[in-house]
């Protein structure tokens, strides 16, 4: 496989995986760029371009609630969720662990089974 190839694989499994990351940070108040740092304390690497995005879309979509509020010399925009977003969360975070739960016994490596002579 090439490194374009598995690059592209990587995408479309953290898509989805970006909103729910995004929205579980969202428990709390975050502006565009705290948000992009607690994502990154935590291990999920995403880039402005792909963040804000998503931010604005899930707003859009009623999942955030956002205020202009000033901090530190400028104003900025804080998001936190909704409570349609909670509900959703809740939610997507339940579809996740029963995923989760499914998928872990088929990644495992194979083990051997015991043949009917070894049993």
């Amino acid at each position: 496989m090439t490194t374009a190839q598995l690059d592209k694989m990587r995408l479309e499994l953290r898509r989805g995986v970006l909103v729910l990351a995004v929205l579980g940070s969202l428990r709390q108040r975050h502006y565009g760029y705290s948000l992009r740092r607690h994502l990154q304390d935590a291990g999920i690497d995403i880039d402005e371009g792909t963040l804000y995005p998503l931010v604005r879309r899930l707003a859009d979509q009623g999942l955030l609630e956002s205020e202009w509020q000033q901090g530190e010399g400028r104003e900025r925009r804080y998001y936190q969720l909704s409570e349609l977003g909670a509900e959703l969360l809740q939610q997507l975070t339940q579809e996740w662990s029963t995923l989760n739960n499914a998928l872990l016994p088929l990644l495992q490596p194979e083990q051997a089974k015991p043949t009917e002579e070894q049993g």
